[in-house]
Formats: structure tokens, C-alpha cells, sequence
């Protein structure tokens, strides 16, 4: 026992003296010791700061290898690493590879030291990137390979459905992308050039030719006629009517008559015509588009589609029933929207003819029992006639003007959906509620002359607040001022009469100065 504790206490001293012989420096004079690598980097004799250089030196080489990120056929981006930041993710390698053999217990440090002489010890050096510039160049980049998908298209010309396959789109998924590079180049990629797939979604068009093709039920059909329009407003409801024609509904999508018939410009084909604002008829661009969505609106409910949202006129309308119409305005927001309901797509046809009718038609796949039947009733619950005239001076306008504008009767009513089977009643249902408000005769009158006496006497026609003794009086200076510029006329467009002017007499002598 006493010659084995003698033994070890001599190994011991042994070891302290071989390790206490210039293995432990300065750290300023540290060196790594023989045997250790960073990679295929043999970091043997180096400085801490020499050895990191030379990592990094050795990380920096690789920025110019080539990632090639796929995304469809032989599209493709080709970047290099360093355009995504590439970096060394572990430089506290070179710390532990220059403490290896000199850190630790006595004995630890023995240990490592013989295991250097037989066999190399080699750190991974591992690379990082930048996953905000990887997001970013596929944002930037990757959108030119965006496609949207092309749903399939039904036309109809001369009575004949035409039916357009459509295409496949595909889109980037930016977000997915960024990972997946990420995760690839941090994990897997050893330097070499770099070949990765974008994540890239499909997206399926929809319709199709079978589909499609079923498209030749008549689901709902309605006509108003605008005959007593101007040429203006008859302009307007023919363009609403065609913007409309040939709309295309797959199943879920909804339809915004606002959307489909604005903005309301020239160059969309409108022209100046008479509409409603603040209880006036008064001219705009688009004037009558409303009889366009009131003819959808009745064409849609006897499809049976989802109405969600309706409004009513201000004031009533003549071309259908009190609570039938459907107004549509950009500056009170009005829309008239409607979703496709059906399992089927649905197309949306509509026409005007030379005798000025407008008339829309859905077609679909008829699935309901053909002994059923839709009727829609409107029921007038009050009516409201305004009995008072109004009468409005205006000095900016000259005297004999007189505007009209007739009265319109206010009305609460309701529209009912009747349906009936074998002509019996089944239900009935209440389908919107609508208030239009009262507007009196009024009249406009122009005040603007030089003559008291005409002013005076339009101003007691102003006071009897009788609309027809205004325009009496108005319809009379009108006359006598069209007289007056008919003689002027006839005057200037007389010839000059022959030159019978007498020669001059004699002048007297001019007195001497």
C-alpha cells in the first residue's frame, strides 16, 4: 500500500512540472495548440486574432458562389451569398480551440494534450445569413414570376354561349420561401453552389368547359322601358346595360353594380342627364344609371340570388312598383350588391333596343320544381301628396326664366315574394320595406332686369305663390324679349338701303386770322 501511494505521488509531481513547463503563457503570447482545425483550416501555432482572420477569410470566400432559387419552369433567380448576407454564425470556435489543452484541471488538460498527438481535432465552422435581405430580394425578385389565375370565361354572342378555358396562376409565397432558403443554407449548405426551390402555391382556375356548359337555364329575367328619356339619359342606360353585359358570377362571388357601371365620367361613356339630389332633379353624369340596377335588381329576385344590399330612391320612380327599385349613388354610398347563391356559375346578359327598353337576364342551372312559382307583389301602406307650391327667386337668372319642376308623391311601401306551387300559395315573405320622400311643384324664376316695372310685376306674380301666375307673367317678358331679338336680328340681316344722301352745301368762308 505504501509503495502504490509513492507511485502516484510521483506521477503526480511528474505532470505538475511537464505542465508547468511552457504550456501555460500570457494570454497576449497564447497560441493554439498543434492539431486543431476550424474546417480544413489548421489553426496549429495561431494567435486568437490569427485565427480569426483566418476563418473569416475563409467564410468571405464563399460570397461569390452562386444560389440558383427555382421557382416555375426554368424561371429562376441567381444570386451569390453574399448579396444575403452570408456571415460566420460560430466565431466562438476560436476561443474554445485556444483554450483547448490549457483550461480545465491538470489532469483534463493532460488528457486532451495526448489526445492531440494521435488524433486532430476540427471545429465546424458554420455559416448565418440575413433573413431580412432573403425576404426581401424574393419580394423584390420573385414577383415576376407572380401569375393570377384566369377562371375559365363565358361569352354570349347572337343567342350562342362561348365558353374560354382558363389558366393556372402561380404566386410566390414570400414568407415560405425565406425559411426554406434560410433553413437550407444554416443547416445543410457546405459552400458549394446551391440549388433551391421557391415555395411556390398554385392556384387552380376556376371553371371549366363541363362546368360551364351546363350555364343555359334562364334563372330570372326583367325589362323597364326608358321611351320617355332623353337622348342623354337613353345614352346612359344603354352604356350601365353594356358594362353589365356578359358579368360572370362562379359560386360565392358577389356583384357590385357600383363597381361594374362606374366611375361616372365621360370617358366611361356618360353624359350629362337628370337624377335626384336632396329632394331636386338635377342634371349629372350617369343621370338614369339607376333604372339600370333597378332592372338587375328584378331580374336577380326572380333568380331567387342573395340580395345584400338594396337601397330605395329618394323619391319614387316611374319605370316599376313603389319598393321594386334599386338605387345606386357615389355620393350617399348606395350599392345595390347581390351574391351567387346557387351551386352553379350564373351569367349575367343584358340588352337595350332601338325602342328603348332595357332588359337583364340571368342564366344559371335551373334546380328548382318547375310547378313553382315567384311572384312579387308591392304594397303601398301610405301616400303622402304634397299640396303647397314652392317658388324660388333667383336674381343670377333673367327675368322670364321659369324652370318646373312637377310634385312627387311620398310613399311607404313594402315588396312581397309570393310563391306558389301548382298555383296555390305556399308562402309569403316580406322582402324590403322602402320611404320616399314628398317633393312639391316647385319653380325656379328668373328676377334679373333693368325695368322696375318688370320687377315689380314678376315679384307680386312671386307672392300670389301661384306656379302658373309665375310662369304667366315669366312666359310674357319671355315673349316680348324674344320679339325684341328677333327684330334685332331681322334688322341685322336686312341689306342697306340705296345711298340717295344729298351732296354737301357750300361752306361758308373761313373768316381771316
Amino acid at each position: 500500500m505504501r509503495r502504490r501511494r509513492g507511485m502516484l505521488t510521483v506521477i503526480t509531481m511528474f505532470l505538475i512540472g511537464f505542465l508547468s513547463t511552457g504550456v501555460t503563457v500570457n494570454a497576449e503570447e497564447e497560441r493554439i495548440e498543434k492539431g486543431i482545425y476550424a474546417d480544413q483550416i489548421d489553426l496549429s501555432g495561431m494567435t486568437v486574432s490569427e485565427a480569426e482572420s483566418a476563418v473569416q477569410t475563409y467564410v468571405d470566400s464563399f460570397g461569390e458562389t452562386q444560389i440558383t432559387l427555382h421557382a416555375i419552369d426554368d424561371q429562376a433567380i441567381v444570386i451569390t451569398a453574399s448579396e444575403i448576407g452570408l456571415k460566420w454564425a460560430n466565431p466562438e470556435i476560436v476561443e474554445e480551440a485556444a483554450g483547448l489543452g490549457k483550461d480545465g484541471n491538470i489532469v483534463q488538460c493532460y488528457k486532451t494534450l495526448k489526445d492531440l498527438e494521435y488524433s486532430n481535432r476540427v471545429y465546424e465552422v458554420k455559416f448565418d445569413f440575413d433573413k431580412n435581405k432573403i425576404r426581401t430580394l424574393i419580394e423584390e425578385q420573385g414577383s415576376q414570376f407572380n401569375r393570377e389565375a384566369v377562371d375559365a370565361v363565358l361569352t354570349r354572342t347572337d343567342g350562342v354561349f362561348q365558353i374560354s378555358e382558363g389558366q393556372v396562376g402561380t404566386v410566390v409565397d414570400v414568407n415560405a420561401s425565406a425559411d426554406t432558403i434560410y433553413q437550407y443554407l444554416t443547416n445543410e449548405w457546405q459552400g458549394e453552389a446551391a440549388y433551391v426551390d421557391l415555395a411556390v402555391t398554385v392556384q387552380e382556375p376556376r371553371g371549366n368547359e363541363e362546368d360551364l356548359s351546363k350555364v343555359t337555364d334562364v334563372l330570372g329575367t326583367f325589362t323597364t322601358s326608358y321611351a320617355t328619356s332623353n337622348s342623354s339619359r337613353s345614352a346612359n342606360v344603354a352604356n350601365g346595360a353594356h358594362l353589365i353585359d356578359g358579368s360572370l358570377l362562379y359560386p360565392g362571388d358577389e356583384f357590385s353594380a357600383y363597381e361594374a357601371v362606374s366611375p361616372f365620367s365621360q370617358d366611361n361613356g356618360y353624359y350629362m342627364a337628370a337624377s335626384y339630389l336632396n329632394g331636386q332633379v338635377v342634371d349629372s353624369l350617369g343621370g338614369g344609371i339607376c333604372q339600370v340596377s333597378t332592372t338587375l335588381y328584378n331580374a336577380v329576385l326572380r333568380a331567387e340570388l342573395e340580395v345584400t344590399e338594396r337601397y330605395n330612391h329618394s323619391m319614387i320612380v316611374t319605370y316599376v312598383d313603389p319598393s321594386a327599385d334599386a338605387a345606386i349613388a357615389e355620393s350617399s354610398g348606395k350599392d345595390f350588391k347581390f351574391v351567387n347563391n346557387t351551386e352553379y356559375p350564373i351569367y349575367i346578359e343584358g340588352i337595350t333596343t332601338p325602342d328603348k327598353h332595357i332588359t337583364f337576364t340571368i342564366y344559371g342551372v335551373e334546380t328548382r320544381d318547375s310547378n313553382r312559382e315567384v311572384i312579387y307583389e308591392s304594397v303601398v301602406l301610405e301616400r303622402n301628396v304634397p299640396e303647397e307650391e314652392v317658388i324660388y327667386a333667383n336674381e343670377s337668372l333673367p327675368l322670364g326664366y321659369c324652370s318646373v319642376q312637377s310634385a312627387h308623391v311620398g310613399y311607404k311601401a313594402q315588396l312581397w315574394k309570393v310563391v306558389k306551387v301548382d298555383g296555390a300559395e305556399v308562402s309569403r315573405e316580406q322582402v324590403n320595406s322602402s320611404s320616399y320622400n314628398k317633393s312639391p311643384r316647385n319653380a325656379t324664376v328668373g328676377t334679373a332686369t333693368a325695368d322696375p316695372e318688370a320687377y315689380n310685376a314678376i315679384m307680386a306674380a312671386i307672392a300670389t305663390n301661384s306656379i302658373d301666375q309665375v310662369k304667366a307673367v315669366a312666359g310674357a317678358y319671355q315673349a316680348q324679349a324674344d320679339a325684341a331679338a328677333a327684330q334685332a336680328a331681322a334688322a341685322q340681316a336686312a341689306p342697306p338701303p340705296a345711298d340717295q344722301t344729298p351732296p354737301p352745301a357750300p361752306q361758308e368762308p373761313s373768316p381771316e386770322g
